[in-house]
């Protein structure tokens, strides 16, 4: 059984990379919805409609652990992928998002102030807010929409992305710890780094992921025996042009990307 890691889009590549490097032996497939990106502007049914849809291609590809990447897809569709789809549809399968792992490290130290900046769909269902609350409900959680940032980082336009994360940042007063919760948003760190105090502490999901699902699978002895290590990585998309070809021959030199539109 290999690793399915799914995306709306290219973002997840960036958190791919980041299992891959923790965990280079196991066989990954990575599949893209660039088609119908982005997610985070889509009704919540279609949210849940085309995650199904994903996450059934994944399946038969074998893969027998899937990591949702997509934070948006991860609030909206997890819950019901993991209480109703799964338990019928292929039973022996896992799968995880992104959120819980990420409030895990957000809420490690000393903090009482978390902005959150996501997608419109993530921050409507305020998936963040409440997780964060569950562990200390005297956080003060202060969430922000970005709809600008992902079409940008899309179409390879990062003078347009770091004007827009001005803007955004302009939303938090006094925190002291952002959450980019959106795995397009790793490619925007440094600039979100540059633009907050140094004392806010910036938490990109890249740089957590890979010690999460390590520290998952060294807990789950029965999921990882069931793993293959060949060391493999197979990226498909379901829109392909040459720009996407570009970003994941940036993070990973000389692979390949297919196009498979569901």
């Amino acid at each position: 059984m290999k690793i399915g890691v799914f995306d709306s889009g290219l973002g997840g590549l960036v958190v791919t990379k980041a299992f891959k490097q923790a965990l280079p032996e196991y066989d990954y497939v990575y599949y893209g919805d660039t088609a119908r990106l982005p997610y985070g502007e889509k009704t919540s049914g279609q949210i849940l409609s085309y995650t199904i849809e994903a996450i059934k291609y994944l399946i038969e590809q074998n893969c027998g652990l899937i990591i949702i990447a997509c934070n948006t897809a991860t609030s909206i569709a997890l819950r019901y992928l993991q209480q109703r789809f799964i338990p019928s549809f292929a039973p022996d399968t896992k799968v995880l998002g992104v959120v819980i792992p990420t409030v895990e490290e957000a809420v490690s130290g000393n903090v009482s102030r978390i902005g959150v900046l996501a997608t419109n769909a993530t921050v409507r269902s305020h998936i963040y807010q409440t997780e964060l609350q569950k562990i200390n409900s005297k956080l003060e959680v202060f969430e922000v929409a970005a709809p600008e940032l992902v079409p940008a980082i899309e179409r390879d336009d990062f003078a347009a992305a770091e004007a827009a994360a001005a803007e955004y940042i302009r939303a938090f007063d006094n925190i002291d710890s952002l959450i980019l919760g959106c795995t397009h948003y790793p490619l925007l760190k440094g600039v979100f780094r540059h633009l907050l105090p140094e004392n806010v502490r910036v938490v990109s999901q890249d740089e957590l992921m890979g010690a999460k699902l390590r520290d998952y699978l060294r807990r789950h002895v029965e999921i990882d025996i069931s793993l293959s290590r060949g060391g493999s990585l197979r990226v498909l998309v379901s829109r392909l042009n040459n720009h996407y070809r570009r970003v994941a021959d940036r993070l990973f030199s000389g692979i390949g990307i297919e196009e498979k539109a569901l």
